[in-house]
């Protein structure tokens, strides 16, 4: 699978941060003349014109990934809400100028048209906005990270469509080398405690063995508790469900509305072996969500490894990969 996703990719990165040591103006590859077709994450064929010099991005997920592949200054729309997100502002603030083309759940179809795009990048679920899109002439492509190898084929499929290949190759060539890493680090462990991965809405909802975040925990080291639920989005448990599952480790989002002190202080939950122990973490906010499938989600994997095996993998460790990815794929720089 990691062959074929990297084998996507093309060969040049224009517009790139110089610090990354890609060179602007470079030829774009695939995408520099049209059309050319690629098929995105929902199966559909998909021609895209190229080049491709104004990108509209209806999904957070694939907007942080415009920006690691470079693409910031080729961006006319995206989702609405993005003052919220730290990594906007960190890396790419000229993107909380832009026009915004609402949400997932409300997404604004004529104001995208308005912007006149070459390409845009919607979640899957918006399929019949994307199918609108391509009746205009427009090429829309459909983005489905829900897993590890979905979020390289994602990555690879936006440098594929925008012309960035190479820019995208290198991305993945991180996320393949650290994957291989980590596994050898793992590969070893005796104990692999059984994680509960809390919702951001409540914490009396989980990630089951279809999300991204049940990968992240398998690849750090854990086994999810939820792994046995069979579903592709947060899943509501009740008390006894979540009792009989038993958690050695709870983890919460950094966009949870709640914190680890409402976990431990709730009596229904004092039984768990997590609760117990003191076993609860909110993973860090500063920058993303790091247990969403956005490119820094790497990041949320060596966190868990660390908070999971921290004599295996350091907290030292850690700032130093942190401080490396950020530097490298979005331009910023992180004080030691």
């Amino acid at each position: 699978m990691l062959v074929l996703v990297i084998a996507l990719c093309a060969c040049s990165v224009p517009n790139a941060n110089p610090d990354t040591g890609c060179e602007p103006g470079q030829d774009t590859g695939l995408a520099a003349n049209g059309p050319h077709v690629v098929t995105d994450q929902a199966g559909r064929s998909v021609a895209v014109n190229g080049p491709v010099g104004r990108i509209v991005s209806g999904y957070y997920i694939s907007s942080s990934a415009c920006i690691a592949l470079g693409l910031t200054d080729r961006m006319v729309g995206i989702e609405a809400k993005a003052e919220k997100r730290n990594i906007y502002a960190l890396a790419a603030p000229e993107l909380l100028r832009l026009p915004n083309v609402g949400t997932a759940k409300e997404f604004n179809l004529e104001g995208c048209v308005a912007l006149k795009p070459d390409l845009v990048i919607l979640p899957v679920h918006l399929r019949e906005n994307a199918d609108i899109l391509a009746g205009l002439g427009i090429a829309a492509i459909l983005v489905n990270p829900e897993g590890y190898d979905e979020l390289l084929e994602m990555i690879a499929l936006i440098g594929d469509a925008a012309g960035v290949g190479e820019r995208a190759e290198r991305l993945i060539d991180y996320y393949v080398g650290m994957r291989f890493a980590i596994d050898e680090l793992t590969a070893k462990l005796a104990d692999r405690p059984v994680v509960y991965m809390c919702g951001v809405g409540s914490y009396l909802t989980t990630a089951p063995k279809g999300m991204y975040q049940s990968s992240l925990i398998e690849i750090a080291g854990g086994q999810n508790a939820a792994r046995d639920i069979d579903s592709n989005g947060w899943t509501p448990v009740s008390y006894e469900q979540l009792l009989s599952m038993d958690p050695e480790v709870i983890v919460i989002p950094s966009e949870a509305g709640y914190d680890k002190e409402d976990i431990l202080n709730d009596a229904q939950l004092a039984s768990l072996t997590a609760v117990a122990k003191g076993r609860v973490y909110r993973m860090p906010g500063d920058y993303e969500a790091w247990d969403s499938p956005v490119p820094s989600s790497v990041l949320g994997m060596l966190w868990l490894i660390n908070t999971l095996h921290g004599d295996v993998y350091t907290l030292e460790t850690l700032r130093s990969d942190v401080t490396e990815f950020y530097s490298d794929f979005y331009g910023i720089r992180l004080a030691p």
